[in-house]
């Protein structure tokens, strides 16, 4: 068994048992079950750097990367140094994030907050609206195209934007549905775990020109983000570089200068 069919196992069982804790009706009574949603697509389409920074402590790829951060902070650096969005881990085994972390994130700032978690089930869609989420992703290796379709349209019911990633033609072709909003390219390979971007270069034209195309994984520089926005990317999801600084925020508003200079 493959590392994400284990984890979306996992997944699954743990939310059946917090359904029988935590009624969907306590979810939809929560208050941020009622606010309107920030558009990351919206953020992306106005911006010049298209950065969207990221929240994780630790990864099956990197074990730690930084658990000294408090999510406050991060948070408030993200949005003070220029970010478009912020993605916040939840998934609690094997990227050390939590709910509480999209909360506090959310009572932070004004960012678009996209849920990164591995989506099995409707439940997760209306847990993410009750803590405060804009974004739910959609990892179409670990989803059937039923399943998409599904949480997709839960996802819009609910006023929240959707984030399909993708690694590879097939998964693309059998993945887009009518719901989906942005198209996430992960140059990461889940099987060996090496990075190349020349993944979203590849993929690039094969994304419908109606989805804001996204970025995500191993980038470190500048100059790679230029290249992917000269082939149509619209967002660059960066995580591990920033978080692993000891000043994220900091970080953050040197990276976009760097993107932005002419």
């Amino acid at each position: 068994m493959d590392i994400l069919t284990r984890i979306c196992r996992n997944k699954q069982v743990q939310v059946d048992l917090v359904k029988n804790q935590v009624p969907l009706s306590v979810l939809q009574s929560m208050p941020l079950y009622a606010r309107n949603a920030y558009s990351l697509r919206e953020a992306l389409y106005h911006s010049t750097s298209g950065l969207i920074t990221e929240h994780k402590r630790r990864s099956p790829s990197k074990n730690h990367i930084r658990t000294d951060h408090h999510i406050q902070e991060v948070a408030q650096g993200y949005q003070s140094g220029g970010a478009c969005g912020m993605s916040v881990l939840t998934e609690v085994g094997y990227f050390g994030g939590a709910p509480e972390d999209l909360i506090i994130a959310r009572a932070s700032c004004t960012l678009p907050l996209l849920r990164k978690d591995f989506m099995v089930d409707p439940y997760q869609v209306h847990e993410a609206k009750a803590w405060g989420a804009d974004v739910i992703l959609l990892i179409a290796a670990a989803l059937d195209p039923k399943s998409i379709d599904v949480l997709s349209g839960l996802a819009h019911e609910l006023g929240l934007e959707v984030l399909l990633e993708v690694h590879d033609l097939s998964e693309l072709n059998r993945s887009l549905t009518p719901n989906i909003d942005m198209v996430g390219v992960n140059n990461r390979n889940l099987k060996t775990f090496e990075v190349s971007t020349q993944v979203s270069i590849d993929l690039a034209r094969h994304i419908p020109d109606h989805l804001v195309k996204i970025s995500e994984s191993g980038l470190t520089d500048a100059q790679e983000i230029r290249a992917l926005r000269s082939v149509g990317y619209r967002g660059f999801l960066v995580g591990e570089h920033l978080m692993k600084s000891d000043n994220p925020g900091e970080a953050t508003r040197l990276m976009i200068e760097e993107i932005t200079r002419i």
